[in-house]
């Protein structure tokens, strides 16, 4: 994949773009094995290629400029905007409803932040597409003052994007790099959006968490899925559940699955999965997954951890260790991470793992691991 962006260096972002997509999955495959070691698989599946292109679900855009002539992007080192709305790695649908989401700030009046001035309303625009071509819409302001427009004007918008099912406004009045804050103001009847995998459907709240790469997401699912069935447990924790993927692609009649995820919004998305699943074995809960595991005073069959970068830590990795659990399934999406949490648990031995390419033109990636008690 070529990217004229790179190219000109407005965005480096992608540092592996222009290198042939073979090469990046073999590149990836080697550094899990490298960085793994001892610690790794005795097998390993093919990994999972991605689509080059188009891949991303979820574009989260810094607007610049003015109101009258808003970019969507990131900034460069002044501060200033610099337009991406033609990038690359982003899905489609989300590219095509651009242009009218950059005419909606012009005509809401919805000033773009200037960060050095530290003046303006808008700071970001986050797009999120479903499998099903819906898309969630946050506009990230810097308080409630544009808040009355955005109501004026969305039934317009929504006119013009019919595919539009979810938009909110969140608030993040503090000066300081990060992409939201803390509240959020639904604005449509519709309060999450619907995405469907393997048949399941699962439901994204505005600040949820969901894997980037649909199609890939589904494979990490499935591939869980499968290792699930083979170990046939009789009881699951998911922890760092999220909305609920690898839980509810577990879930069978007479298997107890339990979900922990520290965002009350996910376990409500994940609750609403399961009622409409008809899936009665199945519970999730609003808690710290170490707290959960160390409090719990019983111990399932199997145990999935979907940790963030940082990894399971010290304290639940030694849970782990000592509570005797049969069977982990681990995806994991920084290897170095997951090599630690792996020497602090030497009782549990992979047997199998996979590369799934989550996010290509980087050097990022997904690892999925089956491990076994010795």
């Amino acid at each position: 994949m070529q990217c004229s962006y790179f190219d000109a260096g407005r965005c480096t972002s992608c540092t592996l773009m222009g290198t042939p997509y073979a090469a990046q999955l073999a590149g990836k495959e080697e550094h899990a094995r490298a960085v793994l070691g001892s610690h790794g698989p005795a097998e390993w599946l093919p990994a999972v290629a991605s689509r080059e292109s188009g891949y991303r679900n979820k574009a989260k855009m810094v607007v610049g400029g003015t109101v009258t002539a808003p970019t969507l992007g990131i900034l460069d080192a002044a501060g200033r905007g610099v337009d991406l709305r033609e990038c690359g790695i982003i899905a489609p649908g989300i590219r095509a409803a651009f242009d009218a989401l950059t005419a909606f700030v012009t005509t809401a009046g919805l000033t773009p932040y200037d960060v050095p001035a530290r003046r303006g309303e808008l700071k970001n625009l986050v797009v999120t597409e479903s499998p099903d071509g819906q898309l969630m819409v946050r506009f990230v302001l810097r308080s409630r003052e544009a808040l009355p427009r955005v109501r004026k004007h969305l039934p317009a918008l929504l006119a013009d994007l019919p595919q539009v099912a979810v938009v909110s406004v969140n608030l993040l009045p503090e000066h300081k790099a990060v992409v939201e804050g803390e509240e959020e103001v639904v604005l449509t009847e519709q309060q999450t959006l619907t995405m469907r995998l393997g048949g399941i459907a699962l439901h994204l709240r505005p600040q949820g968490f969901f894997q980037t790469n649909t199609e890939v997401a589904a494979a990490l699912y499935a591939q869980a899925g499968r290792w699930v069935e083979e170990v046939a447990p009789s009881s699951v924790w998911d922890l760092y559940c999220g909305v609920g993927g690898f839980a509810l692609h577990a879930a069978r009649p007479g298997r107890t699955v339990t979900g922990i995820e520290t965002s009350a919004h996910a376990v409500a998305a994940a609750e609403r999965s399961r009622t409409e699943a008809g899936l009665a074995d199945v519970r999730f809960l609003a808690g710290d997954a170490t707290a959960f595991a160390l409090d719990a005073g019983t111990v399932p069959d199997l145990v999935v951890v979907n940790p963030p970068r940082r990894g399971i830590g010290p304290r639940l990795a030694q849970w782990l260790e000592d509570s005797g659990v049969r069977h982990v399934l681990y995806s994991s999406c920084n290897v170095t991470s997951l090599a630690r949490d792996l020497a602090a648990t030497p009782s549990l031995v992979a047997v199998r793992g996979q590369v799934l390419d989550m996010f290509p033109q980087t050097p990022h990636s997904e690892v999925l691991l089956q491990l076994t008690r010795r």
